[in-house]
């Protein structure tokens, strides 16, 4: 046994308290293990009884699922539940009130690179058990190094809906209104567009995010030009913002 493998009765002991927790809470074994920033073939191994847990791996998988697996002082049936509403500042949404947001969404906004092109990319939205909230991914983007990630907001008094990014105190924020019958959300984006040189400006823009429903290969992402066959089908999402009064553009004097 290596130094840092617990003994074999405590590693089965935590190899079924995170079976009744995956199960409890309808949480994947992927999911914990990318919330515990360990590999999924490391937690399959450990949960199968192939390989022991380390200290340092069941010290991962406790802050992630946020209650103890360790030590007969805490019981499987007294193991805390993880948080079953969203943070306060996010707008304390159970995960059943807001599961009609979570799905992949083909997104579409102005290209800040090409005059009259429309940049399409993936937006997912789905539930993070550990951190009890919704959050949003990007994919399919043409400038993969500025994918954004973050939570998502939903509080009552607006009736909007926020996906926030915060990397290091630099904010970028989406306003969207409540989906449609058909599950479509329009709104805008404010983030920073980059200038001259390297200078950055921020930068506001229609936003509109299309449930995905297409066959894998189905949509067209990157720069969307007008002269593309994809074109004429995106310009009319992007057109609702304004026309149909999602999202409001004022300029001052000029």
């Amino acid at each position: 046994m290596s130094e840092t493998e617990l003994p074999e009765a405590q590693s089965r002991a935590i190899a079924q308290a995170v079976r009744e927790a995956l199960a409890r809470r309808r949480l994947s074994r992927q999911a914990l293990a990318d919330g515990a920033r360990i590999s999924v073939s490391t937690l399959e191994k450990a949960l199968a009884g192939r390989r022991r847990f380390t200290l340092a791996t069941t010290i991962r998988l406790e802050e992630a699922l946020g209650q103890p697996l360790r030590g007969p002082a805490a019981p499987l049936a007294r193991l805390p539940e993880a948080p079953r509403h969203a943070p306060e500042e996010l707008g304390s949404y159970s995960r059943e009130g807001v599961a009609w947001i979570e799905g992949r969404y083909l997104t579409l906004r102005p290209s800040f690179g090409a005059a009259d092109a429309i940049f399409a990319y993936r937006t997912e939205i789905a539930w993070d058990a550990p951190r009890s909230r919704l959050v949003f991914s990007e994919a399919e983007r043409l400038d993969a190094p500025f994918a954004q990630s973050g939570s998502v907001a939903v509080p009552n008094q607006s009736g909007m809906i926020y996906l926030v990014t915060n990397w290091h105190g630099q904010c970028r924020l989406a306003v969207l209104c409540r989906p449609t019958i058909q599950g479509e959300m329009y709104g805008m984006l404010t983030t920073l567009h980059a200038g001259r040189g390297t200078q950055l400006t921020p930068a506001c823009a229609p936003l509109a995010m299309i449930p995905d429903r297409a066959e894998a290969g189905g949509r067209a992402y990157g720069r969307i030009a007008p002269d593309q066959p994809a074109y004429a089908q995106y310009r009319p999402y992007l057109d609702r913002v304004r026309e149909d009064g999602y999202a409001a553009f004022f300029t001052g004097p000029s």
